[in-house]
């Protein structure tokens, strides 16, 4: 971080990637398909600075990236950002698709949780001897990960 008498605050690419989130190699990739514009770079190091405005750019970034949105969303999505009314309805288009592939993968954890809570009560049942028991949540855990297995032949 460093500033200067009548100047903004600035910082180096270690300490952007802590105030994001990001990797330094994200943040660099992200700079060289042109995710985020050009960097300003200090003239005697080279070294790229990062002013408050592209800090606060980068963590929208973090923030659509860690929804697992794909690059290309999120590059539609900050290029309509400047587009204001015109684009709105095709923000909520990307976001709304995005939020429902994040409702898709919830479904999906739960039912691993699921398969994984049956499979460790087949076991306490193998465990207790009961092996009647240990039968019937054998053939509810075949049911999820058939479950589990068309969710990811859907994908």
């Amino acid at each position: 971080m460093s500033t200067q008498p009548g100047q903004t605050q600035t910082y180096t690419i270690r300490e952007t990637a802590k105030l994001t989130g990001l990797a330094e190699s994200n943040l660099r990739y992200y700079e060289t398909i042109g995710l985020i514009p050009q960097v300003h770079r200090d003239i005697s190091s080279k070294y790229r600075v990062y002013s408050e405005a592209d800090v606060d750019y980068i963590v929208s970034i973090a923030c659509l990236s860690a929804t697992g949105m794909s690059i290309d969303d999120m590059k539609a999505y900050l290029a309509n950002v400047d587009k204001g009314e015109d684009a709105a309805n095709e923000q909520i288009r990307l976001l709304d698709n995005q939020s429902q592939k994040l409702v898709c993968e919830e479904q999906n954890l739960k039912l691993r949780q699921k398969y994984l809570k049956t499979k460790a009560n087949y076991w306490k049942a193998v465990a207790n001897k009961d092996m009647k028991l240990a039968n019937d949540i054998a053939r509810k855990a075949v049911g999820i990960a058939k479950e589990v297995k068309l969710t990811q032949s859907s994908k």
